[in-house]
């Protein structure tokens, strides 16, 4: 294979967590008295850090801002973390990478608390040589600094043999900015466009398009 590791985004990657993370912003967002019936409005807080989005959509101070991830954590704590579910064909590409020796981690911007318990929960953990995370008190949150952290992890590996997957511009600039290589997928919330304008190296349509790579 081109590449010996292969660094995954989780919410719109691996698995679509649009109906807990949305659930859990309208529980935020009523806290302040601002109600939206449209979910689909809130998708954009799916992949950034929430702390930007809500400042970005919301026009929150920094201070609303990280009142209202702490509500957020109320719900998605309780309810929202598995209000989710994984994508199709996601385990089985999973397992024929293990089956191939590549080593694999996890890079999200989700807290490593909820990370794991979502992994576990969805029997991917077993998958994974590597969390690569966000923290609960906001010092690592965006994904070019959860990346930049992984990879001393690893070893400081060639960045050469790395590839990294996710469907959010956040998670190829972040790959760009460690110098690594990227696939943007598009079962998850970003377009083509959105993928393409932020520099993917290669956008696949299907988890099995990533074993061909």
């Amino acid at each position: 294979m081109k590449y010996k590791y292969y660094l995954f985004d989780l919410d719109g990657t691996l698995t679509d967590p649009g109906i807990g993370i949305t659930n859990s912003v309208m529980y935020a967002l009523e806290k302040f008295g601002i109600h939206v019936s449209n979910r689909e409005e809130l998708y954009p807080f799916i992949g950034p850090p929430l702390t930007d989005s809500f400042i970005k959509y919301f026009d929150f101070s920094e201070k609303q801002a990280l009142q209202a991830v702490e509500y957020y954590r109320e719900y998605f704590r309780a309810d929202g973390i598995f209000e989710n579910k994984v994508y199709d064909g996601i385990p089985e590409m999973l397992g024929e990478l293990k089956a191939r020796n590549a080593i694999t981690a996890l890079a999200t911007s989700k807290p490593y608390e909820f990370s794991v318990r979502i992994l576990e929960h969805f029997g991917l953990r077993q998958y994974f040589d590597y969390v690569g995370a966000a923290t609960m008190d906001g010092r690592i949150s965006r994904k070019a600094d959860v990346i930049r952290h992984l990879l001393g992890e690893l070893g400081d590996a060639d960045t050469g043999s790395v590839l990294m997957i996710g469907d959010r511009d956040q998670d190829i600039e972040g790959a760009k900015a460690n110098g690594l290589h990227c696939v943007g997928v598009l079962w998850g919330y970003g377009s083509n466009d959105e993928l393409m304008g932020a520099g993917a190296d290669y956008i696949v349509s299907a988890p099995s398009d990533i074993l061909s790579l």
